[in-house]
This record gives C-alpha cells, sequence and structure tokens, in this order.
C-alpha cells in the first residue's frame, strides 16, 4: 500500500528557516507554500527520513503546559506551524521544509495538476494510492483507507481522549500485537527516537506502555488500518508520530534527563576545546614519508633551532634519546615523562611524551612525532589533543601518509595553514627472496630477528647462540627503556660479540639502530584473542627499520624465516599507506565530572560505560578504548575515601592489567592514598640477577611497579608519595639486574602451560610445541637421511 503524502511530510524536520511550507489540513487537504514565489515549485533535493536530528517539533495544538514543555526540550511534534507560527489551536498545522532537507521524492508519489495555490483550501484529496479523489464531506465519517493522513498529533488527542474500546476481532488484535513487536524491534524507530531524547536503553520501556496505550485507546479506524498494512515498515511509520506524540507526553522528565546527559556527553568539535590555541595563527608542517627518510630529523633541525621548543614523543625511550641528543649539542633542554621530570636550569626547549604536552604554555616550535598514532584504538586521543591544543607558532607533524587527509580536514576547521613536505627513503628497502629457509644458521651479523611474543624472543636467542658463533641482544616491550637503550648500544657498536638483535615489535618506533636486515620470525601475532596476521601498516614500519644513512649498512634489507611467509611480507610492504578516516577522542576529567552529576551513586567503570553509550562525536572522530582505565576502575571500586577525580588519575596509571602482582600494589597504593597515609612502596629489593626465566619476570614486575609508583608521584602532591628518591634509586639497580640477566640468559623461557599438571594439559588439548633446538636437530636428520639414501641408490 503506496505511503500518504501528509503522512511522509510529517517525518520532515521542521526548519528554523521560513524558506518553503506545507500546509496539511485537517480534512486531508495539503497546500504548499512558497513565501519566494507565488507558483508551486517542487524543486527541491531528494527526500529521506534519516535518523537521529530529523525529529525537532512545535505543536500548535495541545495544552499550553505541553507547548511550554516543547519549547523547553527544543522538541517539536510532527505537524508543526513554523517559528513564525501565529496560528490558534484551530489553524491549520503548517509544516516547514529546510532547504537541506530532502522533498523532491514526493512528486513520485503525488500527482500535481493544476493545483490552485492559495490561501484558499485544496478541493480534492487523495486516495490511498497517491491519486486525487472528490473531497471528502466534513460532515461524513472518514474511511480507515484515509487514517494514513490524518495529521499525527490530532489523530493522538483523538486516540487519548476516546473512550476503551471493546468489540474488535480477536485476530485483528493478534494483527496489531505483530505490528507493536516489530516496532519494539525496529532499529529505525530506535534511532529516530534519539531525536526527541527517548535513548535506547529507555526506548523498549516507551514502547511498552505505548502498546499499552494502544490496547486500551486504540480506534477502529486505526486498527483497521494497521491490519490491512501489517507487519513492516509502513506500519513503524505511520505509528512513529503517534508515538513521539505520546512520549513528549508521557515522559518529560525522562526526555529532560536524557537531554541533561546527552549534552554533557557531547565531545562534538573537539577543536574548540582550545580556544586559545584557535586565537593563534598557527603554521602546521607535515614532514610526511616512511622510516629512514629524513622527516624527523629536518623537524628537530627547526625545533632546535628556535628560542623556545617542545619536542612530543611517543615512547620514553625516544624522548630520552632526544633529551641526550640536544644537550650534547649545547642545547640546554629539560625532559618530561611520566615517571620523571629533569628541570634542567635556563632550559627552554622540553622533550616529553605526547601525553605529558602541556596545551597551557606557549612555544615558538612544537615537534608532534609518529602523528599516525592519532588513529590508535588505545593512545589516539594524545595525539589528537596535542595537534589541536598545543599553542605554538609552528607545529611539525613527522609521520606516514595515512593521516594527511584528517590533518587537513582539521586544519581546515582550525583556520591553521597547512604545508606538506613529502620525503622519500633515502635507499629503497630490498626484500631478500631467499629466506632463511627455516634455518637460524643462515643468520648474518648485523641481522635483527622479530618475533611477536616473549616466549619466542627468548627462544631464539637460544638457538642462535647454541647453534652459532653470534651474540645476541634483545628488546622487547616489557624492559625498562634504561634497559633497552644499553641493549641497543651493544648492538650498534661493532666492537664487541654482541652483532644479532632479536626484538619484539617495539624495534619499529623510538631507537636508532644499524641493522643490515630485518628478519620476521613469523608474520603472525596473538592479538589478545585470537592468532591474526600482522598489519601491513606495521610490518612496513618494522621492515623499514633496516639501513640507516650514516651507518654501517645504509641499504635496507628484509626477508622472512619461512619461505611460506615471503608473499605476505612482500603484498604488505607494495600495499599503499590506509587513508585513515577517523582519529581518536578521550575526555577530560571535567567532561566525565559532568557526566557524573547525571549519576551520583554510579561507579566509575560504569560511569565510563554510560559514557561510551551515549557520547556524541563528530564523523572524523571515535572514542578511545578503555579497557585498561575500566578494569582498574573495577579493582578500586571497593577502596573507600577515593574522590572521583582520585579514581580517574589513578586508573590511567602504567600498569600491566594482566599481571596480578602489579595490579596488587597498584590496589596497595590507593588504599594508602585513600586513608591519607603516606604511600610506601613495600617491596623488597633483589640483590643478584636472574637465574632462570620466573626471576627475571620478578626483576620485570618489580620495575614496572617502582614506575607506576614514580608515575603516581608526578600526578598525586609530593607529601602522600614521599618515598620517590627511594623509588627512583631502586628502579635503577633492577634495571641493571635486567641488563645482567640478559647478557647471561641461557634457559628456556616458560611455557603459559608450566602452572598446569599434564592431566590438565591433555584434558585441554594441548600438546607441548617442540623446541627450536630439536625442531632444528629434527629437520638435519632428515636433510642428513635424505642424502644417505641419495648416495646408497
Amino acid at each position: 500500500m503506496a505511503r500518504g503524502t501528509a503522512a511522509i511530510l510529517s517525518r520532515i524536520r521542521s526548519s528554523r528557516h521560513d524558506v518553503s511550507r506545507f500546509r496539511v489540513l485537517p480534512r486531508n487537504r495539503c497546500e504548499w507554500r512558497n513565501p519566494a514565489s507565488s507558483s508551486f515549485d517542487l524543486a527541491q533535493p531528494t527526500f529521506f527520513t534519516n535518523l537521529v536530528n530529523i525529529v525537532h517539533l512545535q505543536s500548535a495544538s495541545g495544552g499550553p503546559n505541553l507547548r511550554g514543555f516543547r519549547n523547553t526540550i527544543g522538541a517539536r511534534p510532527f505537524s508543526s506551524v513554523g517559528e513564525d507560527g501565529d496560528g490558534d489551536e484551530n489553524t491549520a498545522p503548517v509544516l516547514t521544509i529546510e532547504d537541506r532537507d530532502d522533498v523532491s521524492g514526493i512528486s513520485d508519489s503525488m500527482n500535481i495538476e493544476n493545483w490552485d495555490v492559495g490561501e484558499s483550501d485544496c478541493e480534492s484529496s487523495m486516495d490511498e494510492s497517491g491519486n486525487f479523489s472528490e473531497d471528502v464531506d466534513s460532515g461524513e465519517t472518514v474511511g480507515y483507507e484515509q487514517v494514513e493522513f490524518r495529521d499525527p498529533a490530532e489523530l493522538y488527542r483523538e486516540l487519548r481522549d476516546s473512550p476503551r474500546l471493546r468489540g474488535l476481532k480477536q485476530s485483528d488484535w493478534e494483527m496489531v500485537s505483530e505490528i507493536l513487536n516489530y516496532f519494539y524491534k525496529s532499529s529505525w524507530a530506535a534511532n529516530q527516537a534519539l531525536g526527541i531524547y527517548i535513548g535506547r536503553s529507555f526506548f523498549p520501556t516507551a514502547v511498552s506502555k505505548f502498546r499499552k496505550f494502544l490496547k486500551k485507546k486504540c480506534t477502529v479506524d486505526v486498527c483497521k488500518y494497521l491490519v490491512s498494512i501489517g507487519p513492516g515498515d509502513g506500519a513503524v511509520k505511520f505509528l512513529f508520530p503517534i508515538f513521539v506524540e505520546f512520549c513528549l507526553e508521557e515522559f518529560r522528565d525522562e526526555i529532560k534527563r536524557f537531554r541533561s546527559m546527552i549534552k554533557s556527553a557531547d565531545l562534538t568539535k573537539p577543536h574548540t576545546w582550545f580556544p586559545f590555541a584557535r586565537a593563534m595563527k598557527r603554521k602546521i608542517i607535515y614532514h610526511c614519508g616512511p622510516t629512514n627518510s629524513g622527516k624527523t630529523y629536518n623537524a628537530l633541525q627547526r625545533y632546535m633551532e628556535a628560542k623556545k621548543g617542545i619536542y612530543c614523543s611517543p615512547l620514553r625511550l625516544l624522548a630520552m634519546e632526544v633529551f641526550d641528543k640536544v644537550n650534547a649539542l649545547g642545547i640546554y633542554c629539560s625532559l618530561h615523562t611520566g615517571q620523571e621530570k629533569k628541570n634542567v636550569p635556563f632550559s627552554n626547549h622540553i622533550s616529553c611524551t605526547v601525553e605529558m604536552l602541556s596545551t597551557e604554555d606557549i612555544y615558538d616550535v612544537a615537534v608532534i612525532d609518529e602523528i599516525q598514532m592519532m588513529a590508535d584504538p588505545c593512545r589516539g586521543y594524545a595525539w589528537t589533543r596535542a595537534l589541536l591544543g598545543v599553542k605554538a607558532d609552528e607545529v611539525h607533524l613527522c609521520g606516514d601518509p595515512s593521516v594527511l587527509n584528517i590533518v587537513r580536514n582539521i586544519c581546515s576547521e582550525t583556520g591553521d595553514e597547512l604545508i606538506e613536505q613529502h620525503y622519500e627513503r633515502f635507499k629503497p628497502l630490498v626484500v631478500e627472496a631467499k629466506t632463511l629457509l627455516g634455518d637460524l644458521n643462515n643468520i648474518r651479523p648485523g641481522d635483527c630477528v622479530v618475533a611477536f611474543s616473549r616466549r619466542e624472543i627468548f627462544e631464539v636467542k637460544l638457538v642462535i647462540e647454541k647453534l652459532t658463533k653470534h651474540r645476541c641482544c634483545v628488546i622487547y616491550g616489557a624492559l625498562p627503556p634504561e634497559t633497552r637503550r644499553l641493549q641497543a648500544s651493544l648492538f650498534n657498536d661493532p666492537d664487541n660479540e654482541y652483532d644479532v638483535l632479536v626484538a619484539s615489535d617495539a624495534v619499529g618506533m623510538g631507537l636508532n639502530l644499524n641493522i643490515r636486515r630485518v628478519v620476521f620470525y613469523s608474520i603472525s601475532k596473538y592479538n589478545g584473542d585470537k592468532i591474526v596476521p600482522v598489519p601491513a601498516t606495521q610490518v612496513k614500519q618494522i621492515a623499514g627499520r633496516a639501513g640507516r644513512r650514516g651507518s654501517r649498512y645504509p641499504d635496507g634489507l628484509t626477508t622472512t624465516l619461512h619461505l611460506e611467509d615471503l608473499d605476505y611480507l612482500i603484498e604488505c610492504l607494495k600495499q599503499p599507506f590506509d587513508d585513515i578516516k577517523k582519529v581518536g577522542l578521550f575526555p577530560f576529567f571535567e567532561q566525565v565530572e559532568l557526566f557524573a552529576g547525571q549519576f551520583p551513586d554510579v561507579p566509575l567503570s560504569h560511569l565510563l560505560e554510560k559514557f561510551k553509550e551515549n557520547c556524541r562525536l563528530d564523523g572524523s572522530y571515535f572514542l578511545c578504548r578503555h579497557d585498561h582505565v575500566k578494569k582498574v576502575a573495577n579493582m578500586l571500586q571497593k577502596v573507600q575515601g577515593l574522590s572521583l577525580e582520585d579514581r580517574f588519575n589513578f586508573c590511567f596509571a602504567p600498569v600491566n592489567i594482566r599481571d596480578p602482582k602489579a595490579m596488587f600494589h597498584l590496589l596497595k597504593f590507593a588504599s594508602s592514598y585513600s586513608q591519607n597515609l603516606p604511600v610506601n612502596i613495600a617491596m623488597g629489593m633483589p640483590t643478584v640477577s636472574a637465574r632462570n626465566d620466573s626471576e627475571l619476570l620478578d626483576l620485570e614486575t618489580k620495575h614496572q611497579v617502582l614506575s607506576m609508583y614514580l608515575w603516581l608521584s608526578h600526578h598525586f602532591t609530593e607529601e602522600t608519595f614521599p618515598y620517590v628518591k627511594k623509588a627512583e634509586a631502586m628502579a635503577t639497580g633492577i634495571a641493571d639486574l635486567l641488563s645482567e640477566s640478559l647478557r647471561n640468559a641461557k634457559w628456556k623461557p616458560e611455557s603459559k602451560q608450566a602452572g598446569k599438571s599434564k592431566t590438565q594439559q591433555k584434558e585441554d588439548g594441548y600438546k607441548r610445541p617442540l623446541s627450536l633446538i630439536k625442531g632444528f636437530d629434527k629437520r638435519r636428520h632428515e636433510r642428513s637421511s635424505e642424502h644417505e639414501k641419495v648416495f646408497s641408490a
């Protein structure tokens, strides 16, 4: 059955501009009004009824209290007078249509010829097929076929004021119930309901009460019309305007509450959060290119030339490296990271991690490194905040082309000037078609073997040092920055025996290494849920570390351990950089605090989940994942005496949420703080290096706990964390022990199944993997057996 014109037009959003109007008359008569022209004109964009913001309503009828409520919440019923509406309850309702609203499609369902357009009513009305029929006399009863042309507000009032309906067939009621169930499940209706501030969580309750209302008040005509069209989108779009009128009258408090909540969770237009940065005419210079192309070098040259500058790093390690380099060149530079603040006297330059950037200070030059990290699902918000908020005359961005279009869009919004400088690799990266053929005997000096798990890293190190004369340095994410720097310097030094590096994906950024060839031990990794291929962007970043201008190995080579992985490596290197469509955002504490005012007794973890459900974002942004924050918030829920801001700060502490010991210490720190006691470290200091993998893991955990204590000391008052010097000394000592442990490490890493009995392992379907050493021995034995067969033949 065709949709009626009045019913279609009732879903078009009301305009705040008096551009063109449709008058929906009480007896199915329609009149087009265009203030700019006296002739009838349908030259409008294509009609659509699209989601959330289309419902802005105002009532010319209904009681004064309801009219005032609608004005208060900014909502208007579908049958409405324009903004300048001067009609009373007897005035024909007028629907105002915005320029951008889509109405050209209306002509498809209307056979319009020779209309008299003016103040008088039209002398014809439409039948259900969209054609015109003779005018229905006002004294006659309108048939149920004409119900769809009725004004929704008028129809709702008629239903509301009608007596309880009796005498309908059971089969008709069953059909109406099916239609209401379809309406209940309609995602279109749930989305549209957001426009009148009926949230998704409350929508089922609203529909349930609307169903009870219709069951009591549904008239014969409405019931018959619904039965005639049956369950489907047509029925949903017919019922929705009536549902809107019902909600505006019945759920005033809920609408006000949800509207207030939505307003407090509004993350749209983030560039307006930094008015002082917007007041500056900044120059944004995007140094765009792959690794080993000189982009960061050129940005740092401009940074060192400036009178006052700040460098924002993705990692503590890289911030420390720039800090050392700049000071070595005679330019005073301070270091600010989450764990340490080294203020050099008379310094006007700062090297910091991106999260520690101050948006209050003014700089001549700011450098934001690895700008493509704006798209990181967890930390992306820090780069977005830095780009939008840093107050600097020149902002130098260093990164690959993946976020170039997003930066262009942001600069057009902020009014900043954008200058693009494109770079190419100094020397192309060469893929060695002859892989290592699965044999680590083929490792050569200057090679970096990249593995994606801690267990694999130590297995590879053990095999290489047992089967060859090479000595291996080790770098992975859980090691302290000091230990990683020492391992890197050992590998870079040509005058010692350490000529091979075994590393995780942590080698992809933050270290300058003299790598001849990058060898991928595998091209898959565990993502926390399952084994997946390493993303192409990460493969390119890691492989690009091979070859370095000015080093012993200016030409970069890359290959794989196994021949079957080579095709994927080549495919990744051929792929162009992704064109990122969205970058990360996360609310400041002040925004969370404002939102918390709507839910005074809700725990922080649930509060953040509600914020995620209800926040509004522009199309270029996404809300960063906060699994880490929620897990810590859940743990701290039982700690009494912490303010919301205290909990928020504790949740961002750098803790490994998968390490029970580290989580236990964070809980102890928070408990002491909540009782206004000095927070003590309460942890013994080891005196010897690790002798096995378990002891090495323990050293790593202890250093993480000390790093967390130092981070907290910089985010709370010194009086509450008084043992900073002790923590720094212990962290330095443990970093030295870790370095010594790695030099002497000749043990096999513990399996994750080590804690299970053999019976449990069998029940779990666990099969102990063959060690690399035994695997190589087995393959060597198989090859020698094949040779013997050949010679004997």
